[in-house]
């Protein structure tokens, strides 16, 4: 063992790659320490994010990588993350990593519940997460996420407001401003200037993760934060049934058009575990949401089912009662489904610093 060098398991740790990203991760940067001592071989390993799904897979991977050189080493992986954001390009909001829009081409198939859940999810494996509802039109993060009547604070300066804190995630929405019962009607233009001032007039503060949720369908919100803000990527929110599965197409189509890159498809209200029998159910049938995420070559990030402790959560704003499990599985289905979008973001960003890369 006392042979081996830090520079032979660095050159070894080459051939090991991030799974997702396809690249090693040595060129990626993230191996941050080698260290040789006592017959122990330690590697500290930088993930791109701390929900990463498949920290497991690379484990195996720099263990079985070193043990090339020395069949019996005493191999140790550390990990710790550091979500890295773009290339470099305009920041209208600085600090701020990543900008991922939810979205969903019809009303009710469960876009807020996803935007909420995967705020506070991503807050749970240690990233630092805001929450922007910016569904102007009928904002329920409030609720959602046990805020309602509270209202935001200014800044010293006067010049922004300091977002609302739930569950630790920073959130801010057009419901803290306006009452309650109190319709909002407003054409494009203003919708246009308060979701800009939504984005740039709130203190986010330092950022991984800015998660925007968006009204339904295709209209001024969505092409106004493409127009407003390098957004890294959206996800297409959708139920089973053929009709939603259509007007899911629609919504991904339209963020291609904005050439937003669309990070994946999550279908909602997938099936229903009866907890008395533990017979699974497909209400609305199971399945289509894939189907369509392959026939778009885009990422289908998981399935959701229906389950009443998300409506309870939802209602009694606790999402992270979601997460302490509702029975069926319920914790594990939304963390996947949070981890594969965490790791299609670092997939995106990388492809970017390749691209800038290249064309320098």
């Amino acid at each position: 063992m006392a042979s081996l060098t830090r520079e032979q398991i660095i050159d070894v740790l080459r051939t090991v790659n991030d799974p997702e990203i396809g690249r090693d991760i040595v060129t990626l940067n993230m191996v941050k320490t080698v260290a040789v001592c006592d017959g122990h071989v330690r590697v500290h390993v930088e993930l791109t994010t701390p929900a990463c799904p498949l920290k497991e897979p690379i484990r195996r991977d720099v263990e079985a990588a070193v043990r090339t050189l020395q069949a019996d080493a005493k191999v140790e992986v550390e990990f710790s993350a550091r979500v890295r954001g773009g290339p470099s390009r305009p920041a209208p909001i600085p600090g701020v990593k990543n900008i991922i829009a939810v979205g969903a081409g019809k009303g009710g198939v469960g876009k807020s519940t996803l935007a909420v859940l995967t705020a506070v999810g991503l807050r749970r494996t240690g990233a630092a997460v805001g929450l922007l509802d910016a569904d102007v039109y009928g904002p329920s993060v409030p609720k959602m996420m046990g805020l309602e009547g509270v209202q935001p604070t200014v800044t010293d300066d006067g010049n922004k407001l300091r977002p609302l804190e739930a569950c630790g995630v920073r959130t801010m929405s057009i419901g803290f401003l306006v009452p309650p019962d109190q319709a909002v009607i407003w054409r494009g233009p203003l919708v246009h200037r308060a979701v800009k001032q939504l984005l740039e007039e709130v203190e986010w503060g330092e950022l991984d993760y800015l998660v925007v949720d968006l009204p339904p369908g295709t209209g001024d919100v969505p092409l106004t934060l493409s127009q407003s803000v390098p957004m890294t990527g959206a996800v297409v929110v959708c139920t089973p049934q053929r009709v939603a599965l259509a007007d899911a197409i629609r919504a991904a189509r339209m963020y291609q058009h904005l050439d937003v890159d669309v990070l994946g498809i999550v279908e909602n209200m997938s099936y229903f575990v009866a907890p008395d029998t533990g017979r699974e159910y497909d209400l609305f049938g199971k399945g289509g949401a894939e189907i369509v995420a392959r026939e778009l070559g885009v990422p289908f990030l998981g399935s959701l089912p229906i389950n009443v402790a998300i409506r309870i959560a939802g209602d009694r704003g606790t999402p992270a009662d979601v997460f302490a499990d509702g029975g069926e599985g319920l914790a594990d289905a939304a963390m996947k489904v949070i981890a594969n979008l965490a790791g299609q973001i670092s997939v995106h960003n990388a492809r970017m610093e390749n691209a800038e890369a290249a064309a320098r």
